[in-house]
């Protein structure tokens, strides 16, 4: 039996901090690491999934070779893929998409979190670059610049 005594601070601490389980047969398929989500404040419902969808798109972009770029598709929507170009968030509970379609027609999606439902894709590049686009890198180093100066 575990004795240990927590505190009320510590109870509220671990509520706050994301928790993540997987298993996959190649583990580094798997989902990012819940730590990598940094500050203590609270964060709209918007906010938490613009932040954890930068950390799969980052874990799905590592798979990828030289010749691919990430797209995403949207379950239960007739919309088709976008390969993804940027993606923000408006508090308290929009998240917006900014892409491509494969025409190369410019396309954005906004949706608000509570239907979101987003499949990662591995498109070819469409346009012949020696380096493919890795916008969750992008995404991530503005967010820890924004978050180095708050």
């Amino acid at each position: 039996m575990d004795d240990k005594i927590v505190t009320s601070a510590e109870v509220l601490e671990s509520a706050a901090i994301p928790q993540v389980r997987e298993v996959h047969t190649d583990p580094s398929k798997c989902a990012p690491d819940a730590s990598a989500i940094k500050g203590t404040e609270p964060k709209s419902p918007a906010r938490w999934a613009y932040e954890r969808l930068i950390l799969y798109i980052q874990n799905f972009e590592k798979q990828l070779d030289n010749e691919h770029e990430v797209a995403m598709g949207f379950a239960g929507d007739s919309s088709g893929v976008i390969k993804i170009e940027g993606m923000g968030y408006y508090d308290p509970d929009i998240i917006t998409f900014y892409g491509a379609d494969p025409s190369g027609a410019k396309t954005q999606l906004i949706q608000h979190v509570s239907q979101l439902s987003v499949m990662l894709r591995a498109l070819p590049k469409q346009v012949e670059a020696e380096e493919p686009e890795r916008i969750g890198f992008r995404l991530a180093a503005e967010l820890e610049a924004e978050d180095a100066t708050s």
